[in-house]
């Protein structure tokens, strides 16, 4: 499996539940679901930022970029929260625009999370 790359994150529980925070596997990047660590007491808005800020570094960490991810999947714990996460997806997406489902879920894994975001993206040049 020469063309594949586990890329660690922050997360306690990687080794515990066998995950890694991010694969890629020859140009191509899968993020796992992001929680908005370290911003358990804030908002939607600012728990997407900061889950889509945690997507970033992992991406840097694979090679490749925000610029360059071409599929979103956002989980949200309340349907009133999905303008604020929206428009912090915008600020992220707005040019590229990759295909993204937003979906409502009963919770996430942590009870003070509101979003939990995943993401797909590729490696230019690699490959």
């Amino acid at each position: 499996m020469s063309d594949r790359s586990n890329i660690s994150g922050a997360s306690p529980f990687e080794s515990v539940i066998g995950f890694s925070r991010a694969v890629r596997i020859g140009n191509h990047v899968h993020v796992s679901g992001t929680g908005p660590g370290g911003s358990e007491q804030c908002d939607a808005a600012e728990q997407a930022d900061q889950c889509l800020t945690l997507i970033a570094t992992a991406l840097k960490q694979a090679g490749s970029s925000i610029e360059h991810v071409y599929r979103t999947r956002v989980y949200l714990t309340n349907v009133d929260d999905w303008e604020m996460v929206a428009r912090i997806h915008g600020k992220f997406f707005s040019i590229v625009r990759p295909a993204a489902t937003m979906v409502v879920v009963a919770a996430l894994l942590d009870p003070a999370w509101k979003v939990e975001i995943e993401a797909d993206a590729y490696t230019p040049g690699i490959g």
